[in-house]
Order: structure tokens, then C-alpha cells, then sequence
């Protein structure tokens, strides 16, 4: 009887896997096809939208690169001397000028400082067909420096006293570039006066004297001028509260003798005085960055432990004016 051959009682091995596929060995449907077939494959009229396409975003970054490292600029509103009657020279001319802490302040952070003037576009001498709304198209941001009253004009009211009466003209002439600004989602920051005029734009009231209106208060300005000083405190939900978390009792000079009483439409209360509750910052909420506050930031040592250090509120302010520049 023949021997049957022996079983083979070992585990076959599985077969070989296929070796994993290449993109030059996969099949066509398999794989991403490359750069020399899409080129094949490309119409005349696709591979000259691709060569386009391409040009653009490279010149859109080059673009971006150059905007994002352009020096910012800042346009500050203009005090006004207005002529003296029957004065000769300068004195019997109208004068307009900013204060010298004011520019250094927005300059020490590396950005170009722009006094914007008041335009004219029916003079006898010198017309133009220049508008503030051209200032608001070509600057960053805008600063309304402080200065003279608000006239109560600006606000439907009459001077309970004739050294009250503010400066009408200059309202008119900073109330439209506040606007044109604003239209234009560029940034403002009001300082004294301008804070005041921020809250009258928006339908807000003043004081048109504190000691008068509010006999309780504190003297928010006296001889010492900028020496003179109280402190403030941040209601919940403002800006400046988060800006300046680890404060206990921040310290600002105070120069007013006026000041916000009702609060205009859209504005919410930043900052009010410590011991009187006299409004002293203001912020518009349905902008990106339009804030005013009565005390005067640029009279603040950068970086002071005494005063308030207001640099934050410098960066924030230029930090808006970058981002709203695209």
C-alpha cells in the first residue's frame, strides 16, 4: 500500500500586500495629478486665469505688507484764536494751532501728527474745493484736542453767562469732522472739550459750570491748572475698567470747569470722579473706538506711578486706527 504523502501541518503565509502606490505608479483616477499633466490639461484660456489669479494675490500680499508697516497717521482738530477787534498783527488775525503736549503725546509712539485746519470753499482770497471729509478719507484717526467751551448754542441752550457763551465756530467746524470721521469707521479721541463735544454730537447736555450746576462737587479746576487732581473710578462694563484691572484708585489731572450732564444717545459712561460722580470718559458703543475723556492724558508721565499711566489708552487708540485702515 503506497505511503500517502505528509500533511503539512504549518500555517500558510498570507500573500504578499501589494506595494502602496506612488503618485507616478497609482492610476490616473488614483492620484493627484501632477504639475506637468494639469499644465497639460489646462485650456489657453484656464491657464491664463491661473497666471492672473496668481499675480493678484501676490500683488495683494505686497499690498498688505506695505499697509501694515506704513507709519500711521493722526489728525488732530485745531484750536482757534479768533481776531480781537481793531488789534493789529497777528492779534487782529485768525489763528489756528495745537498744543505742543498734545502732538508729542500721539508722536511717541512713532506716528505722524496732522493738524487738520478749517476749510474754506467760498473765500474771497483762497477757495478750495477741500473738505474734511478728505482729511477723514486720507488720516488714521482723529484727536480733538481740548481748549475753549462748548457754546451751549451746540446744544439748544442759552449762556447762563456771557463768559459761557463757548466758541460756536469752532463747534460747527469740529462737530462735522467728528462726523465725517465717524462715517468713515475711522477712530476719535476726545480729550476735555472734545469729550464734551463727542457727548453734544450724540444729543448729550453740559454743565456750563460745575461749581453752579453742582455746588456739591469738588473743584475739577482751579489755579494749580494741570497740577490740580482727583481720583476716578470705572463703572462695571467699561472698557477702561478692563484696561486697567490692577488700579485701586487711579489719579487724573482735572482742568474743567464744565462737564457732561446728560449723556447723549449711544454712549456709555467710562469713567466717573471718585468723590463728586462728575462723568469723566464717555465711549460711543457703535463704533469701533470713539471715546473721550476729560482729563488730559498727554500731561500724564508715561509710564508715571503717581498719575495714571494713559499709554494704554494711546495703544488702544492707535491699534483701532490700524485695524480700520484695511
Amino acid at each position: 500500500m503506497p505511503i500517502p504523502p505528509e500533511q503539512n501541518t504549518t500555517a500558510s503565509s498570507p500573500p504578499p500586500a501589494d506595494p502602496p502606490l506612488s503618485s507616478a505608479t497609482a492610476p490616473p483616477a488614483l492620484r493627484e495629478p501632477l504639475p506637468w499633466e494639469r499644465a497639460q490639461n489646462e485650456t489657453p484660456w484656464t491657464h491664463s486665469l491661473n497666471v492672473l489669479g496668481a499675480r493678484i494675490r501676490a500683488l495683494t500680499d505686497r499690498i498688505g505688507k506695505k499697509l501694515s508697516h506704513r507709519t500711521l497717521k493722526i489728525g488732530v482738530s485745531a484750536r482757534i484764536f479768533h481776531p480781537e477787534v481793531g488789534a493789529k498783527g497777528l492779534r487782529g488775525k485768525t489763528l489756528q494751532y495745537l498744543e505742543e503736549s498734545i502732538a508729542h503725546w500721539v508722536m511717541s509712539r512713532d506716528v505722524m501728527v496732522f493738524m487738520i485746519p478749517t476749510v474754506n470753499t467760498n473765500g474771497l482770497l483762497h477757495p478750495s474745493n477741500i473738505r474734511l471729509r478728505d482729511y477723514a478719507k486720507h488720516l488714521d484717526g482723529l484727536v480733538l484736542q481740548g481748549g475753549a467751551d462748548v457754546s451751549p448754542q451746540s446744544y439748544s441752550e442759552l449762556a447762563t453767562r456771557p463768559e459761557w457763551s463757548g466758541d460756536r465756530a469752532r463747534d460747527m467746524y469740529e462737530l462735522e469732522l467728528l462726523h465725517e470721521f465717524i462715517e468713515a469707521d475711522k477712530p476719535v479721541l476726545g480729550i476735555c472739550r472734545g469729550c464734551q463735544l463727542i457727548n453734544v454730537a450724540f444729543g448729550g447736555t453740559l454743565y456750563q459750570d460745575i461749581a453752579s450746576d453742582v455746588p456739591a462737587a469738588i473743584a475739577h479746576v482751579n489755579d494749580l491748572y494741570d497740577s490740580n487732581r482727583h481720583t476716578v473710578r470705572f463703572p462695571d462694563g467699561s472698557s477702561l475698567r478692563k484696561l486697567f484691572a490692577t488700579q485701586t484708585s487711579p489719579l487724573v489731572n482735572s482742568i474743567h470747569h464744565q462737564a457732561v450732564r446728560d449723556v447723549g444717545r449711544e454712549l456709555n459712561v467710562e469713567a466717573v470722579s471718585g468723590e463728586d460722580n462728575i462723568i469723566e470718559a464717555i465711549r460711543y458703543r457703535k463704533a469701533a473706538f470713539v471715546m473721550g475723556l476729560q482729563w488730559h492724558p498727554e500731561f500724564h508721565r508715561a509710564g508715571g506711578v503717581e498719575l495714571l499711566d494713559c499709554t494704554p489708552i494711546l495703544d488702544s487708540f492707535l491699534r483701532a486706527a490700524r485695524e480700520t485702515r484695511f
